[in-house]
């Protein structure tokens, strides 16, 4: 038997949500009860880059609180400054902390957020609970310890995050890696000295884990197979990045459908399968080094396609076909790394008998208000927030840090308002 029912149930527990339960403890969020459910067992963010030396693609004010409220003690400047390190990181002359860094300062903001937190506690479905026709509360019934835990709210916020990409037929292994665990396969490695590494993919992660490996392992070869004729450099300048502003959330929510497909694809080169100068600079001058010194690990194999994948007891083989000549050769590694990108969870996996209630537009994506509020049919009056999987209509920023601050305030605002609305339909 449920006996209590917070305002809010969080779904998971990553940046996005520790966002929410940041603006959630300030005045605007006092007397709203909320509680976050999370999988893992501690607080942890894309711990398998978290190469040494990679910074981050975001500048450090865009934290989890800073665009929303530069007073508060939970922000990276304040972080540094209960570190000590506040000056030394200003001395660097750097807006971009190391990803190490920033990971550090989003576990010392989970710390002080443990008490609203619940982890490893697994969601398994979402029901509506369901009283003269209608549905006023949520059901959300979760896994801890083995046993089935049941907790009732008024509304959820889905913050699930990202599930690694892998091409079809691609299942992850021994050796065979998403790029996301490089870190941690590589600690149980069983090969001290491996031959040859396979990396696929053009994008960031896959620029950096060919970085990563080649400089690890000094004896071993690395090949980077992509279908681009090179890596293609991240438009960060500063008319591009502004697709990264508050303000451009509410411009694409604005356009018409065709307007934000045009600008999904204009601007895709400033976030998807683009890599940092810096990082496309450093990797073409160890080639070039190499060739000049008569050894070449670092090979480029660019306009090709990776076409088959056997493994076995001591290997991997992947099949490299060339998109010029169609000419296909099999390359004999140690392992494989698909740094192939993510894609968004899909809230209607985790809403279970809700998501009969959300409405769908004309490609069958949800419909979701400005407010990040998924449209439900009127006998569901919870509030279904979505932190993330809203690119169709909140553009490019759904699912990265950029906005992520001034998001949660917008959750926390409409959560209000909807309280107030309900204590106010009585008397009329």
């Amino acid at each position: 038997m449920v006996n209590t029912v917070h305002d809010l149930v969080g779904i998971g527990f990553g940046p996005s949500n520790l966002a929410l339960a940041i603006a959630l403890s300030e005045p605007e969020g006092a007397g709203l009860d909320a509680i976050f459910l999370e999988k893992q067992e501690s607080f942890g963010w894309h711990r398998g880059m978290l190469i040494d030396g990679a910074t981050m693609q975001v500048a450090f004010l865009k934290d989890l609180v800073t665009m929303r409220n530069p007073a508060s003690p939970h922000s990276f400047v304040g972080y540094l400054h209960d570190k000590g390190r506040l000056a030394e990181f200003i001395n660097q002359k750097t807006m971009y902390p190391t990803r190490l860094e920033f990971h550090d300062y989003l576990e010392w903001v989970a710390a002080r957020f443990e008490h609203v937190a619940r982890y490893g506690t697994e969601v398994i479905t979402v029901d509506p609970v369901v009283r003269d026709g209608v549905a006023s509360c949520l059901d959300i019934v979760s896994r801890a310890d083995g046993e089935l835990v049941t907790h009732r709210a008024r509304s959820v916020a889905i913050a699930a995050g990202l599930r690694p990409a892998l091409p079809e037929g691609v299942i992850a292994g021994d050796r065979v890696w998403h790029s996301q665990e490089l870190l941690s396969r590589l600690e149980g490695f069983a090969e001290p000295y491996p031959r040859r590494f396979v990396v696929v993919g053009a994008g960031q992660s896959a620029a950096e884990v060919v970085e990563h490996l080649h400089s690890r392992f000094p004896s071993a070869e690395i090949c980077a197979v992509f279908s681009r004729y090179g890596y293609s450099p991240a438009d960060d300048s500063p008319f591009a990045n502004a697709i990264f502003d508050p303000a451009a959330v509410d411009h694409f929510f604005e356009a018409p459908d065709d307007v934000k497909r045009m600008l999904l694809d204009y601007h895709g080169n400033t976030n998807y399968s683009v890599v940092d100068l810096d990082l496309l600079q450093e990797l073409y001058r160890r080639i070039y080094q190499e060739k000049v010194a008569g050894r070449q690990r670092l090979r480029i194999l660019n306009m090709c396609r990776a076409a088959g994948l056997e493994t076995h007891r001591s290997g991997v083989s992947v099949g490299v076909r060339s998109l010029v000549s169609g000419e296909a050769e099999t390359l004999r590694a140690d392992a494989v790394v698909y740094a192939t990108g993510y894609r968004p969870t899909d809230p209607l996996d985790l809403l279970g008998a809700a998501g009969e209630y959300c409405l769908r537009d004309e490609d069958g994506g949800l419909k979701v208000g400005r407010d990040h509020r998924v449209e439900t049919a009127p006998e569901l009056r919870c509030g279904i927030y979505l932190q993330g999987a809203t690119e169709h209509t909140h553009g490019i920023t759904s699912t990265l840090l950029s906005t992520t601050a001034v998001r949660s305030g917008e959750i926390l605002r409409s959560l209000r308002a909807h309280a107030r609305s309900e204590v106010e339909e009585p008397a009329r």
